[in-house]
């Protein structure tokens, strides 16, 4: 499956947008990789790096909920916090299992996870941002 920032998916905020597009970019050679057999040469640094953005995505999203004192900071950042777990486990069990079915199966829920969240609180979050930016 093909992941794309579809219409229902933006926010209108040019950070979070490209970032979620950068994540889908990234998602989407993972599982490319993975369904080729390329191996660890590059479906590790793959997995990797797409755990590092998460985390770089995760920080400037919180960041610029502080900016504007947003008053879902913490329930946000607390998703952050339990996703990032989600996602190095999901990677480590990729890398593990060498992408068999199970493990892409896992990165797919917790890409559907990551949409849903996308969809509803990034879209919030985007919605207060355009009217409280200091």
């Amino acid at each position: 499956m093909k992941y794309e920032l579809t219409k229902d998916l933006q926010t209108g905020n040019a950070l979070i947008d490209s970032e979620h597009r950068e994540l889908f970019r990234i998602i989407n050679n993972l599982q490319e990789a993975c369904a080729k057999g390329q191996g660890r040469g590059k479906v590790e640094p793959t997995a990797k790096f797409l755990v590092d953005y998460v985390k770089k995505h995760f920080r400037d999203e919180e960041e610029l909920q502080k900016s504007v004192e947003y008053p879902g900071y913490s329930v946000h950042k607390k998703f952050h916090e339990d996703y990032i777990i989600q996602i190095e486990g999901g990677a480590d069990k990729i890398l593990t299992h060498n992408a068999d079915i199970a493990s892409l199966a896992e990165l797919n829920k917790l890409i559907g996870i990551l949409v849903a969240h996308i969809r509803t609180e990034d879209r919030k979050l985007a919605s207060y941002v355009s009217t409280h930016d200091k």
